[in-house]
Order: C-alpha cells, then sequence, then structure tokens
C-alpha cells in the first residue's frame, strides 16, 4: 500500500509487472470460524459440523467450507492494501480445490501477475492473477486464477 497526500492508496495498472508475486501473512483457521461462517451462509453440512460422523469419513475430521478458505484468502489479500481504490471491477475467478483445510489449519495466500492487458473502453487495465493458497506446510489447498479491471494511474501523479 502506498501513502498519497489523499491517504492510503493501492497500486494502479502501471505497477504492476507480470511475474510480481506476493505472499500474505497467515490466517489460523478456527472452530468460531466455522461455526460462524456455516450460520452466515446456511450451509450445516456434516462434513463442516459434525465431528462424531467425521472420525469415520475419509478426512478424519470436520473440514473448513471450501468458500471460508477462499473468502478468508480473499481477505488476506485485502489486508496488503494493494487494491485500496484502484480496484474498478472483479472479472472473476476460476479456483479448484485441492486439499481440505481443518480446524487449526494456517492459510496463506500467493499471488503472481501472469496476465495484462490494457483496455481502450475501461479506466484501467485487466489484470489476471495466478491464485494459490497454502496451507502451514506450504500445500496447495486452492489454486486458480482472478481477474481485475485496475485503474490507470491519473495523469496528474
Amino acid at each position: 500500500m502506498r501513502y498519497t497526500k489523499n491517504g492510503p492508496q493501492g497500486y494502479y495498472f502501471e505497477d504492476s509487472a507480470i511475474g510480481d508475486e506476493v505472499i500474505t501473512q497467515g490466517r489460523t483457521i478456527t472452530e468460531a470460524d466455522i461455526v460462524n461462517f456455516g450460520n452466515v451462509i446456511g450451509d450445516f453440512n456434516p462434513l463442516h459440523f459434525d465431528a462424531e460422523f467425521m472420525k469415520s469419513s475419509m478426512f478424519g475430521q470436520r473440514i473448513a467450507h471450501g468458500m471460508l478458505t477462499l473468502s478468508f484468502a480473499t481477505g488476506l489479500g485485502n489486508m496488503l492494501g494493494a487494491n485500496l481504490g484502484t480496484v474498478l471491477a472483479f472479472k472473476g475467478l476460476n479456483i479448484e480445490f485441492k486439499r481440505p483445510v481443518f480446524i487449526g489449519d494456517t492459510i496463506r495466500l500467493k499471488t503472481t501477475v501472469i496476465e495484462k492487458r490494457e483496455s481502450s473502453k475501461q479506466p484501467g487495465g485487466w489484470i489476471t492473477q495466478k491464485v494459490e493458497i497454502l496451507n502451514q506446510h506450504n500445500d496447495v489447498v486452492q489454486d486458480g486464477t482472478w481477474a481485475a479491471l485496475i485503474a490507470y494511474r491519473p495523469k496528474e501523479e
């Protein structure tokens, strides 16, 4: 995150280059996270809520919602401040769930800029990032891509 005369500011399209990589701080998944997330979205699947049922499952214990993991990773990315005031639109994502995330696992987000495309019709350009969500063992638990429209630097800067 950068600080300007008007306060904190994210990075502009021109500030990113192919190959730029960022890894966030960690976030440990708690039982309270799973319960709260399940309550918010209405997903009370035994995979997440029934410890006894899950003891005999292929995982051996409860797992976090895949969307909880993705949501927390998005939040970790936002905490970096790079998107503050410069992301104009989110185009979409393509994410694959690779491994389960358990209560007590710590996740981090790793992003790498893989594509930049200027736009003559928009006030910014499109940036696509490779996304990897890693656990405390550096195993990839989710990966894929996401893309966003990032503002061009104002002429006066």
